[in-house]
């Protein structure tokens, strides 16, 4: 016991240490950054490498901007910045339509990359009712242009395959989804299409019309006031009625029976317009407002009761064209396309409106059909039926406002576009056909 006390008592021998605290006590003491900076000889690379970049742009004078801010005497000056985009704007015709399906940059000769439409930025935009024939072009028009855009549609009327070119797109979203239910969406712009529009689907379930109406218009404005985006609300020129004015202008207040089998339409557009101008009134929220007229054109239903459709369908099908009434009754096409171009300058102008949008050529329902029959069939013929109840008896645009402050006016007539629409239709009117087994 002794010995192994006198062993427990004895020194200990250390090995000296590798690591005193002592010894890197001013290395603590310097800031972190500059530590950090002294550690594996980093400053040394940094110095090499700001020595390689200022040889690289002493040896590549061409890379350099200043370098060709000066041109020289056998050098024409380049042109740069806004004006080299106005040279390309006035060369180019096809410009605005080609703007959105280029890269996000473009090579100029000697001068780098310059970005394309540096004033603008790519906007996130909502379209309600966008599988519809109206919905297709404009999603089209705006997803060319450089946007991002969600498309929401129930499709009650709405077809899925309007929209199967665009699947796959990074910057294209679909949500099934019907409007009379909130929604939650972060975006800058609202286009309000959702509605059925025909006779044949407004009145196949009006109270669900009016609700979609009126309670999707409020949610949708909700959703705007909410996130600060723009909204558009697409009314009609059924707020008119049956017009005691004509040609009708956005003064009109209109003629409308509000117990009649239209007025789930027609009322619950005038309730439209009345919420969207009380949330722009009341909350602050940016919004406009378009009156549509008749418009035609490629992917319509091709039964939907509307008069263009009707023919066109009828003619194709070798079926006598049903013409209501005495066929004196007066409407005005306008090509899907010029109201496309409408809603966007409606949307990207500074006006609130209502305003006009609509083909202000007039026609009477005769002389729709025999345009229809030169476009299609000449024997075609015609067959009268007993008119519909509060069907309209004139029905003609005023787009005055329109033409002042949105610079805007329809382009394509009755003839140029119903070629284009009968095209669509003859050949979706033979595939239904031969599904048939005719």
């Amino acid at each position: 016991m002794k010995q192994l006390h006198k062993q427990s008592t004895m020194p200990i021998s250390h090995t000296p240490k590798l690591y005193s605290p002592k010894s890197q006590k001013h290395i603590r003491s310097l800031p972190r950054s500059l530590t950090y900076l002294l550690r594996e000889q980093r400053l040394l690379f940094i110095f090499v490498g700001v020595l390689i970049g200022s040889i690289f742009f002493l040896l590549q004078p061409s890379v350099n901007p200043l370098s060709s801010a000066t041109p020289s005497a056998d050098q024409p000056p380049r042109i740069f910045s806004a004006n080299r985009e106005s040279s390309v704007r006035y060369q180019d015709p096809n410009y605005e339509h080609n703007l959105g399906t280029r890269n996000n940059y473009r090579y100029a000769s000697g001068v780098g990359r310059i970005p394309v439409g540096i004033g603008r930025k790519r906007n996130r935009i909502v379209v309600t009712g966008g599988a519809g024939f109206v919905g297709f072009d404009l999603v089209d028009k705006l997803i060319a242009r450089g946007d991002d855009v969600i498309v929401v549609d129930n499709f009650f009327t709405g077809r899925k395959d309007n929209l199967v070119h665009l699947f796959g797109n990074p910057r294209f979203e679909l949500i099934r989804h019907d409007v009379v239910e909130p929604i939650l969406l972060e975006v800058d712009q609202i286009y309000h299409l959702a509605c059925p529009a025909s006779p044949v689907h407004y009145k196949y379930n009006p109270v669900k019309t009016i609700k979609t109406n009126v309670m999707g218009t409020l949610n949708m404005l909700g959703l705007a006031k909410r996130i600060g985006a723009k909204f558009l609300l697409t009314s009609t020129s059924e707020v008119y009625g049956d017009p005691l004015e004509h040609p009708q202008k956005e003064t009109y207040w209109g003629h409308v029976n509000p117990i009649g089998v239209r007025s789930c339409y027609d009322e619950g557009k005038r309730t439209a317009e009345t919420l969207t101008m009380d949330y722009h009134r009341g909350a602050g929220v940016e919004v406009r407002i378009a009156r549509i007229f008749n418009t035609y054109g490629p992917r319509m239903c091709l039964d939907d009761g509307r008069v263009v459709s009707n023919f066109v369908s009828q003619a194709i099908r070798k079926q006598p064209m049903s013409v209501y009434g005495d066929g004196k009754q007066t409407r005005s096409f306008q090509y899907v396309s010029d109201l496309v171009d409408g809603l966007v300058a409606l949307m990207e102008g500074e006006h609130v409106g209502p305003f006009n949008l609509g083909n202000p050529g007039e026609f009477t329902m005769l002389e729709l059909a025999e345009v229809v029959k030169e476009t299609i069939d000449p024997s075609a013929t015609i067959e009268f039926k007993p008119n519909t109840d509060d069907d309209p008896h004139k029905r003609k645009p005023d787009i005055s406002k329109a033409k002042e402050l949105l610079n805007w006016e329809p382009k394509i007539s009755l003839r140029e576009g119903l070629p284009l629409m009968v095209n669509d239709f003859r050949n979706r009117i033979l595939n239904e056909d031969e599904g048939k087994g005719n």
